[in-house]
């Protein structure tokens, strides 16, 4: 993968997450800073850090819960240590320091 495929395929998946975050109705703001860095606030303060890493052709998670690394595997964004999807391991995350259910489709 070259670094415009990367760029394209990294930046579907950051709008998708804006779009799920926005029909969670979950009680949480987020933002997508420059550089395709979103940011999700919760009412307790905590946030949740969702960015690409174009060095390493991957998105990175910054949870209350950890760091994780996605890397593309031709068809979704896996989890490079257990190889979990990116939206159902974010939906995890989420729901966590949400203290609710959220599920992000």
């Amino acid at each position: 993968m070259n670094d415009s495929e990367f760029s394209a395929l990294a930046d579907r998946a950051l709008a998708r997450i804006e779009a799920a975050l926005e029909a969670s109705g979950a009680d949480l703001d987020f933002e997508m800073g420059p550089g395709g860095v979103l940011e999700i606030e919760f009412v307790d303060g905590s946030k949740i850090i969702v960015n690409r890493h174009a060095a390493a052709r991957e998105i990175w998670v910054a949870a209350r819960a950890g760091g994780f690394h996605y890397r593309w595997d031709g068809m979704v964004w896996c989890d490079t240590r257990d190889g979990s999807e990116l939206m159902a391991a974010l939906s995890a995350l989420v729901s966590a320091q949400a203290g609710v259910p959220v599920r992000l489709a």
